[in-house]
């Protein structure tokens, strides 16, 4: 650009940066209201927020390659202050046109380049507690039931660096979680570290019913210790013509020939191949009766009536069949173009029906776990099943069965069983966010827990009504997390973030998986993104959930792409591990990425730290 265009380039930028400030003050005030209802002590916050939203209802790409050519900010690390950042750039663009500063008001800036961060850290600090000693990012880790009975694992992850605790309440019971904040508190005093405890409450989860129950197997599998070791499993064997009663401490149940049981001494094996074409073996424990107590260190998958061989010293000693088996549900094989009837009521599903050409005569069935869901579902909108795996669109809708026509599937077909998560993203669902099991949960832990996790959340009156329920029980105190785990969250958030401003401390959860399979999977990262900007802009600290070292926890050696989304994740304020037989690694090596990150990048901004690279001769 020649020097003679700058002048013209200074006058022009002035008066864009002028109209942006003018426009997202004027945007201020159309919301006066909703600012109106913030707590007093966090209006500077929610007056960001506005000022940001007005900036980035515009494309400001092109303002930015012309303030990055004259050296100025390209605005482009605005969201903590964002009037602040306009009044500076409009400020300098004065003073290189040789022009006095405007008069600005300071009541028009609410938050500067150093209260704004502030009050970020300071928003995490009350929510999420102190910060650690060689981090900025705190680690909140979900523990599994295990975390009730074993207090050398609630110990070890403190020990690991854990900052918060989650525990699920969509899993084991108030006694369970209790035993779990008991183990904490223990730990918390041994090893003098401070660590706060969420409950997330499960909420209206849309989720796949029972299935018919015709198929008779068992499955025996080993159980795992905190670090991923094996437990055998303890397996009562007993006859299957006069089975014996079930003592304390059985990891499952076998009923086999008595014939062959008879003939069972400790040290014998028990040869067999599985329901799935494998060669397992059950090592015989001891005697007890007609029963005997056996050792499983494999999972075995096993049907009634499977053969089975006593083998001792390596020669054949007896063979018998595997006796009568509860039934258990034959999960629905889907493919591409198939039809699936969700159903209202509760009434089992099962497979498609076919006649003897083939042909399929009855549609495969499942019921849904939220019946309401029923009364807002449209033709033509998507469904998703078990965390995308499936998917499909709705053909038609009479108010008791839901027609979907499979447009995604596996090659050979996917199965579908119970229990699994099914998501409606161009659907309007207006139920409440907290159920009768989450009010009740809530009352039995407000008075140990730290905070409050709030899924499903759609409005702002979902908020209210927590909070509404938190001032009954005397528990305004509790901060709230709010989980953005749908589309219609999302879209919302800006609304959300002002409502729950009215009650802080609050933060927000990136639910990733849930959320990816909401927005599409191609759109993810550019929607944690955002959530990330619209976040920091309100000053709301941000928990980066679902999925980080996933595969360590689960194996002990992370992936290559887990490592980049761990350091990644150094973006929010605090960041979630989900439980797995490796968790504790997983939580010391993701302390270690964040306190190397630390050093390298801050929200956006690339920390100019010395280059650990060998120099140039």
């Amino acid at each position: 650009m020649g020097s003679r265009n700058i002048p013209e380039l200074l006058e022009r930028l002035e008066v864009t940066i002028s109209a942006l400030r003018r426009d997202a003050l004027a945007f201020e005030m159309a919301h006066a209201r909703a600012l109106g209802e913030v707590e007093p002590s966090h209006r500077p916050s929610a007056r960001n927020l506005l000022h940001y939203l007005s900036l980035r209802q515009q494309d400001l790409r092109s303002l930015q390659d012309e303030l990055s050519s004259l050296g100025l900010s390209s605005l482009g690390r605005l969201e903590a202050h964002a009037m602040a950042t306009l009044t500076s750039v409009l400020s300098t663009l004065r003073a290189l046109g040789g022009r006095p500063a405007a008069a600005i008001g300071e009541e028009d800036v609410p938050v500067d380049f150093w209260s704004g961060p502030g009050r970020l850290a300071e928003h995490t600090r009350r929510l999420l507690g102190p910060d650690p000693a060689n981090r900025q990012v705190r680690v909140m880790v979900t523990v599994p039931s295990e975390a009730a009975d074993n207090p050398l694992l609630v110990r070890e992850l403190v020990r690991a660096g854990m900052d918060v605790m989650r525990i699920n309440c969509a899993h084991d019971d108030p006694s369970a979680w209790m035993r779990m904040v008991e183990n904490l508190r223990r730990a918390e005093r041994e090893l003098g570290r401070a660590c706060r405890i969420l409950v997330d409450l499960a909420g209206p989860k849309l989720r796949t019913g029972p299935l018919a129950a015709i198929e008779h197997v068992v499955k025996l599998k080993p159980r795992r210790d905190g670090r991923g070791a094996a437990i055998p499993a303890r397996i009562w064997m007993t006859p299957a013509e006069a089975p014996e009663p079930t003592p304390a401490g059985a990891d499952g149940v076998l009923p086999v020939e008595g014939a062959l049981l008879e003939r069972a001494r400790p040290g014998d094996v028990i040869d067999l191949e599985d329901s799935r074409g494998r060669e397992r073996a059950l090592a015989i424990a001891e005697s007890a009766g007609r029963s005997c107590w056996a050792i499983v260190d494999q999972t075995i998958q096993l049907a009634e009536g499977a053969e089975v061989c006593l083998r001792r010293d390596d020669r054949r000693v007896a063979t018998g069949c595997i006796g009568p088996l509860p039934a258990s549900p034959l999960p629905i094989v889907l493919h591409r173009g198939d039809t699936l009837i969700m159903t209202r009521s509760g009434k089992p599903g099962g497979p498609a029906t076919r006649n003897q050409a083939g042909e399929v005569v009855r549609a495969a069935r499942i019921p849904c776990s939220l019946g309401e869901v029923f009364d807002f579902v449209r033709a033509g909108d998507r469904v998703w099943f078990d965390d995308g795996k499936i998917s499909g669109v709705v053909k038609a809708n009479d108010g008791r069965e839901i027609a979907v026509e499979i447009i995604f599937a596996g090659p050979k077909g996917s199965r579908l069983r119970p229990e699994k998560g099914i998501n409606l993203p161009d659907t309007d669902i207006v139920i409440p966010a907290l159920t009768d099991k989450d009010v009740a949960d809530l009352t039995s832990m407000v008075g140990v827990v730290d905070l409050v996790g709030l899924s499903f959340v759609r409005r702002p009156e979902d908020i209210y009504l927590l909070e509404d329920h938190l001032t009954r029980l005397d528990a305004q105190h509790l901060g709230i997390v709010l989980k953005i785990e749908n589309r219609f969250a999302f879209d919302h958030l800006p609304q959300l973030l002002l409502a729950a401003l009215r009650s802080p401390p609050v933060g927000v959860m990136v639910a990733r998986g849930d959320l990816a399979v909401e927005v599409g999977f191609d759109r993810l990262a550019e929607v944690q993104e955002e959530i990330l900007w619209l976040c920091e802009a309100a000053h709301v600290p941000v928990i980066w959930a679902t999925q980080v070292l996933e595969e360590m926890a689960r194996t002990g050696m992370p992936s290559r792409a887990e490592v980049t989304d761990a350091a990644m994740s150094g973006r929010a304020e605090c960041v979630m591990l989900n439980k797995g037989p490796y968790i504790v690694e997983a939580v010391d090596f993701l302390g270690e990425v964040l306190e190397r990150m630390d050093a390298h990048q801050s929200k956006k901004t690339a920390m100019l730290r010395k280059l650990a690279v060998s120099r140039m001769a």
